[in-house]
């Protein structure tokens, strides 16, 4: 039992990280859709990742601590989900029908919806990295970012959980996502995905701070419902989507916690 769900955990690593895993792990598509309840737990490992390299540069400079942490990030998914938001930005903004919407987004190319929304998220992003760090030390910043990696992976398995998939699966790399992941997948990704939160409420002393589950919730379930609107379900890419905007939301809403309550 705990060797399969290593081999899950293993197959999570090697489809939405950079990270090498032991080459005596075969590739096998079959595993993809339960290791979907360990994405937050990939949360972990980017946010991680992400917190020491801020924490490392924090004494150089605010500024250029917050852009190296980005760019780590960005280096160990291989720009996963940065790209998947661009090719929703494009898709949805260029196109007016389900088949348009989904050829643009499989495009290699990135459009002028793409860059516009990489610059907006990107630039948003660093101004609330940065303002949130006037008002807590380096540490706890890094805990936010492992819990906003962590939540924003849990709702991309809400949405493979409760959606369908777009495409013919015949055409796509996540064609693994077509078959429902069970009650025991979304519960386990539950759990990975509040872990951090539930660390990050004892040292902050502050229970409100899990009022941002039902926010992200709501603006997951707004998504979803936008994608199966336009598209009749969801996509890698409009995961990748749902990743970046939960992301920012989660800082965003720290930052009022921070200022208002």
């Amino acid at each position: 039992m705990m060797k399969k769900q290593l081999t899950l955990f293993l197959s999570a690593l090697q489809f939405y990280t950079r990270i090498p895993i032991p080459a005596n792990i075969p590739f096998d598509a079959s595993n993809l859709n339960p290791a979907s309840r360990f994405l937050p737990m990939i949360g972990w490992l980017v946010g991680g990742v992400a917190a020491l390299v801020w924490m490392i540069f924090a004494f150089v400079d605010v500024h250029v601590a917050i852009i190296c942490s980005m760019l780590t990030s960005i280096l160990v998914t291989g720009a996963l989900h940065e790209d998947g938001f661009a090719d929703f930005c494009d898709g949805f903004g260029g196109g007016w029908t389900k088949e348009k919407i989904l050829l643009i987004m499989k495009d290699s190319r990135i459009g002028a919806y793409g860059v516009i929304g990489l610059i907006g998220m990107l630039g948003l992003k660093f101004s609330l990295l940065n303002a949130l760090s006037q008002f807590t030390d380096s540490a706890i910043l890094g805990f936010y970012m492992i819990s906003a990696h962590a939540l924003s992976r849990l709702m991309c398995v809400m949405v493979i959980f409760y959606s369908t998939y777009a495409r013919n699966t015949n055409d796509s790399k996540s064609g693994f996502v077509v078959q429902k992941i069970s009650i025991a997948t979304i519960l386990v990704g539950f759990v990975f995905g509040t872990i951090p939160l539930i660390f990050l409420s004892l040292t902050l002393q502050s229970a409100f701070i899990f009022l941002v589950i039902p926010l992200l919730a709501m603006i997951t379930f707004s998504m979803g419902s936008y994608f199966k609107k336009w598209i009749g379900g969801y996509t890698g890419d409009c995961l990748g989507a749902v990743q970046q905007v939960c992301e920012v939301t989660f800082y965003f809403f720290l930052l009022i916690l921070w200022k208002f309550i």
